[in-house]
């Protein structure tokens, strides 16, 4: 009889290198299996499971595998199904569902109804209460004011990470919180859900609080569970919390036969409470486990792998590993810095342009806003693509709101209610006493006009209102784009903002980056009605890019939902200082560290062309490239090699010649030039996309943004 290994190879032509097999074959007692990216961790688990019941007599339904998602445990079944369809179905499914069928059983032992409050989508139509309404009643009681889209789901993930980090009740004010009375309300949200003797409401945070106390207290349920399994197997666990693994730790008492596969180095949620910490004391927890280390990456290319591998090493608190590949060279990682993110936009369409297969490219970013600008340009270009992760909160943000209503105004400047909405947002410098007051005296005409009359004012503040009757008579002749900046900055609608952000701790950034994108997606329209349609149509565009793609499409996503994801090529974009990382990260070494495992992940999605792109200058202030970047140009440009081979390594657009031009501008026919590559030229002519030099006696034509990028010319005298 020939062995395991040996007929799965003649079966399934799969072949595992050794560390794969010792990790199949270590089926007694606990193991932690730190398994690098791309090093085939899924197929070693499916085997393993396999092993165990051809090789062990185990039980297919006695087997236990804990997935991080649906989408995980869906993909795990059906593989399972692929390599072993003669064997009955393993149980594979999240810690979510195994909590809820824990918690269900327990509160129906002990006679309390419950209701889910979360989740009820399309599948539970009559759900009576959500729990995003019930924290907007909460937020709006407590600080009397309506909570922003951004602010209550901010509040929601506090909530999760308090439960998720078994923080206890009367802790919940001390801890550090994403807005002022964030804990008070948090309070009161539990408080709510309990105020029904023998009732509960249930957020999915709740099942597993509820399912780790279940098997905690009651030794009878507790045992009920642990017998259902012999062995059990947990994936992606270095984004588990420490309830989660408190769950699997009480299943798990008995035997002690517990799988758990993890990379330290790929743990980007400590946000909503994942714990890595705990990973790195898994032998306090089980002192007899094994230890193995999955350090083959099958994935990406030797250059990649060498880079992301020493890169990851600046990171302290974690294992050491030595992520390695057989792979082959596959050209240089490509690092580009732009003029501004209209520049690099206009970079990665042209390549995408040039792209067959799409479905083999992504554009990654840390932050969903930066999507929008890249949805626009797309679709209005035709290129097919994908979301992993589409966020339409863009189009509802209360930014896009407040620039709407503005326009709204101009169509009929008599309508206090859209005045009502806007008048504490254009730096009036009014208190919502005198809007009160005006909005319940009867009057008519121009809303400025009548609000001069009615409330008593400083002469400043009539000056105020005088730009806004003068900026309003203007607004019907003008394009959208150009509202926009009257906007922002002659009814000082920008200036209201930086104030408000101030006040309620919103990221300036990112809300001037939200009337950055309006501005770029209103300079391609000419009406305000054909603004707001083009809103509506990208609006759908991204749900029809989430749930029902096209063939062929390019994927954009987040450095988080891309992990576990694989492309030929991949583009990670807006690799500046203060977005990754983000100034937050830069206070504290752990989340520091965190940041720079999420770039790492990023890095680790590429098979063979990685591009890092970053920009000069936005919003009109100038930009770092983020230390990630440095880190990884440093790697790249190793002070032993010489000249020539560090430009072999880290591709010559990772050099701009600082004194090199950079702007289109400063371009004229007939001036002579000294290119990096070619020498002196004359330049013959410049169109939109590309530029004709002539070089002795023969004319090239060269990619115009290329040339601006990498600042490729010098002027020169005659």
């Amino acid at each position: 009889m020939t062995d395991f290994f040996t007929r799965k190879k003649n079966e399934l032509n799969i072949e595992l290198n050794d560390i794969q097999k010792k990790a199949v074959m270590q089926t007694e007692g606990p193991l932690l299996l730190l398994a690098c990216p791309g090093s085939g961790k899924t197929t070693t688990m499916i085997m393993r499971i396999g092993y165990l019941i051809e090789e062990k007599n185990a039980n297919p339904k006695r087997i236990k595998a804990i997935t991080f998602s649906r989408a995980s445990a869906r993909d795990m079944t059906e593989r399972f199904k692929r390599f072993f369809p003669q064997h009955s179905p393993v149980d594979f499914s999240t810690i979510h569902s195994l909590a809820f069928t824990i918690t269900r059983t327990y509160l129906q032992k002990t006679g309390v109804t419950f209701e889910l409050i979360e989740g009820g989508g399309k599948s539970n139509p009559k759900q009576s209460l959500t729990k995003m309404f019930l924290l907007k009643r909460l937020y709006k009681e407590a600080l009397r004011e309506e909570g922003t889209e951004d602010e209550l789901t901010s509040l929601s993930t506090f909530i999760s990470y308090l439960k998720n980090r078994m923080i206890p009740l009367n802790e919940w004010e001390q801890v550090q919180a994403p807005f002022d009375k964030a804990g008070s309300i948090a309070l009161n949200y539990e408080q709510f859900k309990s105020k029904t003797e023998g009732h509960l409401l249930l957020d999915f945070d709740d099942m597993l609080s509820i399912a780790e106390q279940a098997l905690r207290v009651d030794e009878q349920l507790a045992e009920q569970f642990r017998k259902r399994f012999d062995y059990i197997l947990t994936d992606e666990s270095q984004d588990t919390s420490l309830v989660q693994h408190r769950i699997v730790e009480h299943l798990a008492a008995h035997h002690g036969n517990l799988c758990v596969v993890a990379d330290d180095d790929q743990s980007i949620y400590t946000w909503r409470g994942a714990d890595p910490e705990y990973l790195l004391n898994f032998k306090q927890v089980y002192p007899d486990a094994k230890l193995l280390r999955m350090e083959q990456n099958y994935r990406s290319s030797k250059e990649i792998v060498e880079t992301a591998a020493h890169f990851i090493t600046r990171n302290k608190h974690r294992y050491r590993k030595e992520m390695r590949t057989a792979n082959k060279e596959a050209g240089p990682i490509v690092m580009k810095q732009f003029e501004d993110p209209k520049r690099l936009l206009e970079y990665i369409t042209y390549e995408l342009l040039d792209e067959q297969n799409l479905e083999e490219v992504a554009v990654l970013f840390r932050n969903n806003s930066s999507s929008t600008m890249y949805v626009n340009e797309l679709h209005r270009r035709g290129i097919p693509f994908y979301m992993k992760d589409a966020d339409d909160r863009f189009f509802s943000h209360w930014v896009v709101e407040d620039m709407l209503n503005f326009m709204r105004l101009s169509f009929n400047v008599e309508r206090k209610d859209i005045f009502a909405k806007i008048a504490m947002k254009m730096n009036l410098f009014i208190s919502r006493d005198m809007l009160s007051k005006f909005m319940n005296q009867t009057t008519s005409g121009n809303v400025f006009e009548a609000f001069i009359q009615t409330v008593q004012l400083k002469g400043s503040q009539i000056e105020k209102l005088d730009t806004c009757i003068d900026v309003y008579k203007r607004i019907p002749e003008m394009r959208p784009a150009q509202i926009i900046r009257m906007i922002r900055y002659e009814l000082e609608y920008e200036e209201a903002l930086k104030s408000r952000a101030a006040k309620f701790g919103y990221r300036i950034d990112q809300l001037l980056g939200i009337l950055d994108t309006l501005e770029g997606i209103a300079s391609q329209v000419r009406t305000m009605v054909d603004f707001a349609n083009r809103l509506k149509e990208l609006e759908q565009a991204v749900q029809q890019a989430k749930f029902n793609p096209p063939a062929n499409a390019l994927t954009l996503s987040t450095f988080h939902s891309a992990k576990g994801l694989e492309f030929r090529r991949v583009f990670m974009i807006d690799l500046v200082k203060g977005i990754i990382p983000s100034e937050e990260d830069e206070t504290e070494t752990m989340l520091l560290e965190e940041a720079r495992r999420l770039f790492y992940v990023g890095m680790t999605r590429a098979k063979e062309r990685l591009e890092l792109l970053s920009y000069r200058e936005s919003n009109g202030k100038s930009k770092e490239d983020s230390r990630f970047l440095n880190e990884v140009r440093g790697i790249l440009m190793k002070p032993e090699e010489e000249p020539t081979e560090k430009l072999k390594r880290a591709d010559l657009s990772t050099l701009p010649d600082p004194d090199g031009i950079s702007d289109k501008s400063e371009l004229v026919i007939g001036m002579h030039v000294l290119h990096r590559v070619f020498g002196r030229g004359i330049i013959n002519g410049i169109g939109e996309e590309e530029i004709r030099i002539q070089f002795g006696e023969a004319e090239k034509r060269l990619a115009l943004e290329t040339i601006l990028s990498r600042r490729l010319l010098k002027e020169v005298e005659l």
